[in-house]
């Protein structure tokens, strides 16, 4: 979820690919673009949408009016090679943070939220009381907002997962983010059967919270890997997933090794749908918050059609 140490220049240079035209972005800096970036500021807020440069940020501030709040500082403890939020010694904890986000729910009139943290390997919980302790204040705040929840693995800890399902987020998202060979290369510390483990144990505690994980791709992995993310998350119980194209933020980190299109995105989808996910978004600039309010929609769905 971080920098990370510079990769070789030279193979860099000769890997680069060109980006394609169907990633090309248009950019709507209106006033509801314009009037949330000043409220984040006034809040001393920060927002994943800023810090790892998401390619809508545009769209769901210009249009969609949404956000992904990154609490727990923004400087991370994990140095992951495709990430652009800053890594280093980490804030000190800020106790009223979870009030300010709150407020802030409540000004936006937002029907669904994100709440992300930074991966905090400083704390012996990772943070889990105070993402916890979000989720209560914008419940006694803002009750009639959907909460969604995206943590690290905060250590693979069983008790530091306990305290944050015991908050009753609406979805527990996790995102394995690679496939499994690659996912000492492109994560630091996270491993991907920690990853489905934590998933997994998410659903045990509270079989009834919907899960949802995030895959990138263009980072060099085979169909048949992409395949085998699908299966494994899928055996885990998980609900909702998300498809997105990895683009490089800055030359220091890892290369893309290639774009896929429309079509192939759509192909995944399908297959997604087919092994039994409530919900799949899958698309060249898709990312895990993306269009959060429609999945949650879907996934409550599927929960009720079940119990009937």
């Amino acid at each position: 979820m971080s920098s990370c140490k510079p990769t070789n220049q030279k193979s860099n240079k000769e890997e680069h690919i060109r980006k394609p035209d169907w990633l090309k972005i248009k950019l709507n800096t209106n006033d509801e673009y314009r009037g949330l970036k000043k409220l984040m500021r006034e809040k001393n807020l920060h927002t994943v949408c800023e810090e790892a440069r998401c390619p809508n940020i545009h769209e769901c501030w210009g249009e969609r009016r949404t956000a992904t709040f990154m609490i727990l500082g923004d400087v991370c403890t994990r140095a992951c090679r495709f990430c652009a939020v800053k890594t280093g010694l980490p804030n000190e904890l800020d106790l009223a943070e979870p009030e300010r986000v709150a407020d802030s729910v409540v000004l936006m009139n937002l029907k669904h939220v994100v709440i992300t943290v930074v991966a905090r390997d400083d704390l012996k919980d990772g943070g889990a009381s105070v993402l916890a302790e979000t989720v209560r204040a914008i419940r006694r705040k803002s009750p009639q907002t959907s909460v969604e929840v995206l943590p690290s693995d905060m250590g693979g800890i069983e008790e530091n997962l306990r305290i944050l399902m015991d908050a009753r987020p609406d979805i527990l998202n996790h995102n394995i983010e690679t496939v499994r060979s690659l996912t000492k290369r492109v994560r630091a510390r996270a491993t991907y059967d920690r990853s489905l483990e934590f998933l997994r144990r998410a659903k045990e505690m509270q079989p009834d919270i919907p899960t949802k994980s995030s895959l990138m791709i263009g980072l060099g992995e085979t169909e048949e890997e992409i395949y085998e993310v699908i299966d494994d998350l899928r055996a885990n119980n998980v609900d909702i997933m998300t498809i997105g194209q990895y683009l490089q933020p800055t030359k220091k980190h890892l290369p893309v090794k290639k774009y896929y299109s429309p079509i192939e995105f759509g192909k995944l989808r399908k297959v997604a749908m087919s092994k039994g996910f409530s919900h799949c978004e899958a698309g060249p600039l898709v990312r895990s918050s993306y269009h959060a309010d429609e999945q949650v929609n879907a996934a409550t769905k599927q929960r009720q059609m079940s119990n009937q």
